[in-house]
């Protein structure tokens, strides 16, 4: 069975994580998989997507196995194609969507949660940082202060903080998600194709003024922190399920 598997019923492209044994952290095959089920243009008889995941978490980030070894590259390919795909995009989240699991569920259009569901990234307590394009989309879609507060503590925020803060678009009981979830597909299913295409285009395009922005030095900064011994220490002690020892280096 696949880790990734994609299927388009009607009108909607539908995306399933498939790791539930795994918590769904984001391997490298995922990474393209999940890349290549939104590279692959939607069908004349589309008008949405959606990305679930099997088991009790929606996502819990990278595979720290593989965390070294992939860099920031993979995961920002797959989440730029979930962000620039020609539809609306919708993620169904029922449990922890954490640091890539974060991102994946908040580069989506819509995300609809339930209230056991929580979200954060916890990068500062494994000795990691997020790149400029992860950091990018926190201060757009949750603005400076709650950005801050989910960088710099670490610790996930229940999925109601994130309603009642305008981050996610809609909270509900854990035995309402399925309606709640159906509902939303077909009311975008009902709209107009070329308006929801061209509002989309609008969108993106209207957001992207940080991309021009000069970040080269903080990228070198950022990549000193990815291979540091306290990120190396911080990764290890997170699969060991133990305190980490940070010494600053």
């Amino acid at each position: 069975m696949a880790k990734v598997e994609m299927r388009i019923e009607g009108a909607v492209r539908r995306v399933l994580l498939n790791r539930p044994d795994k918590r769904n952290a984001l391997d490298s095959e995922m990474l393209e998989l999940l890349e290549a089920a939104f590279k692959e243009p939607p069908g004349r008889e589309e008008r949405a997507a959606v990305i679930r995941a099997a088991g009790p978490v929606f996502c819990a980030g990278l595979d720290l196995r593989q965390r070294s070894e992939m860099g920031a590259s993979p995961i920002e390919r797959m989440l730029h194609a979930v962000e620039t795909y020609p539809l609306p995009v919708v993620a169904v989240v029922q449990g922890d969507a954490i640091a890539g699991g974060n991102e994946l569920a908040l580069h989506c259009d819509l995300v609809i949660a339930s209230k056991a569901a929580r979200f954060g990234m916890s990068l500062a307590q494994i000795g990691l940082v997020p790149s400029w394009f992860l950091a990018k989309k926190l201060l757009e879609v949750a603005g400076p202060v709650t950005t801050r507060k989910i960088l710099f503590l670490g610790d996930p925020l229940p999925a109601q903080r994130l309603y009642e803060l305008g981050v996610i678009a809609e909270v509900v009981a854990p035995d309402d998600l399925e309606t709640a979830a159906a509902s939303a597909l077909d009311r975008l299913v009902a709209n107009a194709p070329l308006s929801l295409k061209a509002m989309k285009a609008l969108l993106l395009r209207e957001m992207k003024f940080r991309d021009a922005i000069a970040h080269e030095d903080i990228d070198r900064v950022l990549a000193e922190v990815r291979q540091s011994a306290d990120a190396r220490e911080g990764m290890a002690a997170r699969l060991e399920k133990r305190a980490p020892r940070f010494e600053g280096r």
